[in-house]
């Protein structure tokens, strides 16, 4: 693994794990989200991999993208930098988790919801601060209104208020909100209970979804049926599926 001076790495049991470190509260800076986009980039050349998990250090997720960048002659290469990472994590395969802990606020927010499961602390606590300084979340302002409804979405960014883990799950933008003392746990189990199944099946399951989200029904089942006919079910691992069910057997992944 490369070495960084604001994230830490890991590879794990075909998990990526991209732990943001720049205390106190890993506010997202140009040097910062270069790292993760070269992070990133080693990912998406990993055929064997399952998940990539973002968590973090310290007591917050991150509380944003470090104001100064956003400067006339930073603020070019901080958008250019920032949009990497969403369009490296759109190109993404496999899942992408993020586990929240503290405050998630800001750019950390939209990194947080931009992944495909989100699990947080009760304690957490995310929002969308930017309209205080002059701006708005462009990353927000694309997710917020697909994953709440635009109501929501509204109130959040011109507001800039805060809301707890626990409200961001009734409001559908996360998966659960765990109280602090379960939270380790269940993160655990549910990297474990993605990583028994095979790596080129939950990339299928993912790719099946997105065609999903894409566009209207009658447009998007052709597309989705050609996927699991025509690609999901050529594969040995769909094959050694069925076999092991029907053999009343655990299944031996080849990842192909």
């Amino acid at each position: 693994m490369a070495d960084y001076n604001n994230i830490k790495t890991e590879r794990k049991d075909d998990v990526f794990y991209i732990t943001l470190n720049r205390p106190p509260v890993n506010v997202l800076n140009i040097e910062m989200m270069r790292e993760i986009n070269g992070a990133l980039d080693g990912a998406l050349e990993d055929a064997a991999l399952k998940l990539v998990v973002f968590n973090a250090e310290g007591k917050a997720f991150s509380a944003g993208v470090e104001v100064g960048d956003h400067a006339p002659d930073k603020v070019n290469e901080m958008i250019e930098q920032f949009d990497g990472i969403f369009k490296r994590l759109n190109k993404l395969e496999v899942p992408s988790l993020a586990f929240v802990r503290g405050a998630c606020l800001g750019g950390g927010c939209e990194l947080a919801l931009f992944c495909d499961i989100i699990y947080a602390s009760e304690k957490s606590k995310f929002g969308q601060p930017e309209i205080k300084v002059g701006f708005f979340p462009p990353i927000a302002a694309f997710l917020m209104p697909r994953l709440a409804g635009r109501h929501i979405a509204m109130e959040l960014m011109v507001s800039g208020h805060t809301i707890s883990g626990k409200t961001a799950m009734k409001l559908g933008l996360i998966n659960r909100a765990i109280e602090d003392e379960d939270f380790d746990e269940e993160c655990g189990k549910l990297v474990a209970s993605i990583c028994e199944n095979s790596p080129i099946i939950i990339r299928y399951n993912k790719r099946a979804i997105e065609e999903a989200f894409a566009g209207r029904f009658e447009d998007v089942l052709p597309k989705i049926d050609d996927l699991f006919l025509n690609k999901l079910m050529k594969t040995h691992d769909c094959v050694e599926g069925l076999n092991s069910f029907l053999e009343k057997r655990k299944p031996v992944w080849e990842n192909k």
